[in-house]
């Protein structure tokens, strides 16, 4: 049994939680959707999924005890990734989709309300 997890996920998981607000469930239907749009399902192999929203479904369905490295990689580029999108927020954020859908590959979606605090 392991009884430490590497120090990397460790500091990730606050920041990757902090900013991820779709359920593994969430992000797999919208990866779903996503890909069965009008662009999606491109000649070869992939089935159009982003990569790197899978891999983020991935370590959401995990404990913290259970990561890896690769998943602190993940975390990290995730959130570098969603700050940097929202630092560049569009004007109109809310109407822009594509701005939106692209926060929403990675498990954010800048328009659900955050949780109240009780």
């Amino acid at each position: 049994m392991k009884d430490r997890i590497p120090a990397e996920a460790e500091l990730a998981w606050e920041d990757f939680h902090r900013l991820v607000n779709m359920t593994s469930d969430e992000l797999r239907i919208w990866l779903m959707t996503d890909a069965s749009g009008e662009e999606a399902f491109p000649p070869g192999p992939s089935p159009g999924v982003s990569e790197l929203g899978a891999r983020v479904v991935d370590v959401l369905r995990k404990r913290k005890v259970d990561l890896t490295e690769g998943d602190a990689d993940v975390m990290r580029q995730v959130v570098d990734y969603v700050e940097d999108r929202l630092d560049d927020r569009p004007p109109d954020a809310e109407r822009d989709e594509e701005w939106r859908h692209a926060l929403m590959t990675v498990g954010h979606d800048p328009l659900r309300p955050e949780p109240s605090s009780a």
